[in-house]
């Protein structure tokens, strides 16, 4: 039996951890305790879509998929190079990787010095020689100006804008397939008319859009809580020809201590270390957060206090 905690759980399913201890509190799931921890086991879960998802998982199988040739790929606002590394463990070879801040350039050139890196201002950059020439383009346009974390801009924002680049990107080179990611508020910032104009634009560039979806982390084997807006869109000229698939998520939820100890991410346990020292104050206020908890198990003064005006989110 697969063991999730009540704070996994509600992660898993995007609902607050509040609603999952009623469904506790109301006999709605079967409630264990393992390890002084309460949770649940996936497999008295099955009514949940997630979790019959992670069930019926074919992880396994797809995992085995290797590609038929060597696909190029070009990618956009490559950052440290987390989405590269996913796309060249898949198979795809970077003809090209821009990115405008210089650490992170200097991270990709220690990294992986093979790869061609172009610093600089993509509004900068002339892509036509790469017409008809790259199969796959991606980019994480920046998110800041639509994440519910900031002052949400949107297209005002001159970040928000960087997503036109992208689509300059995409006409230039032609690629069969692009991809962008993005932070889900992006689908409901400004009632749905930014990602109106998004997909319009996506249509005037001559692609089909694939449905778009909203991935967890914590479905594909990453023991982290991050959700991303995915859109995936296609040549028109060889749409038709495509049998797009979401990929299966991860047979199991992962947490943090798999990521720290010999686990299927590792194969061995992270080195020891001393860790960070905090100040007093903040030692005093993290003690008082129980294993498995975040800042809504802190009294809501203290939280108030600590959180500042993050407390005004409410995410």
């Amino acid at each position: 039996m697969q063991f999730i905690s009540e704070n996994n759980l509600a992660a898993l399913i995007g609902t607050s951890n509040a609603t999952v201890q009623k469904w506790v509190e109301n006999g709605t799931y079967p409630s264990h305790t393992e390890n002084g921890i309460k949770g649940f086991y996936l497999e008295e879960l099955t009514t949940i879509p997630e979790v019959k998802e992670i069930l019926d998982s074919n992880w396994n199988k797809e995992f085995q998929t290797t590609p038929i040739r060597e696909y190029t790929s070009v990618e956009l606002f490559a950052g440290g190079g987390g989405l590269a590394l996913g796309l060249s463990k898949a198979g795809f070879k970077h003809v090209l990787l821009n990115e405008f801040d210089k650490s992170a350039c200097n991270t990709l050139r220690i990294n992986r010095p093979k790869w061609n890196i172009i610093e600089g201002d993509v509004r900068h950059i002339n892509l036509t020689p790469l017409r008809n020439k790259v199969d796959f383009l991606s980019g994480g346009f920046p998110c800041q100006a639509f994440s519910y974390a900031g002052k949400q801009g949107g297209f005002n924002d001159t970040r928000g804008t960087l997503f036109f680049e992208l689509a300059r990107a995409v006409n230039e080179i032609r690629p069969k397939v692009f991809m962008c990611e993005n932070v889900k508020g992006l689908v409901s910032h400004d009632d749905g008319r930014t990602f109106n104009t998004i997909k319009n634009t996506i249509a005037e560039l001559g692609y089909t859009l694939v449905e778009p979806r909203v991935l967890k982390a914590i479905m594909y084997q990453v023991p982290q809580k991050r959700e991303r807006l995915i859109l995936i869109a296609i040549r028109n000229d060889i749409a038709s020809k495509v049998n797009f698939r979401w990929p299966s998520p991860y047979t199991q939820v992962l947490t943090l201590r798999d990521a720290l100890y010999k686990s299927v991410i590792y194969d061995t346990d992270v080195p020891k270390s001393e860790g960070v020292s905090y100040p007093i104050k903040k030692q005093k206020i993290l003690e008082l957060v129980p294993q498995g908890g975040d800042w809504r198990n802190l009294p809501e003064e203290i939280a108030k206090e600590y959180l500042g005006g993050s407390w005004l989110l409410g995410g």
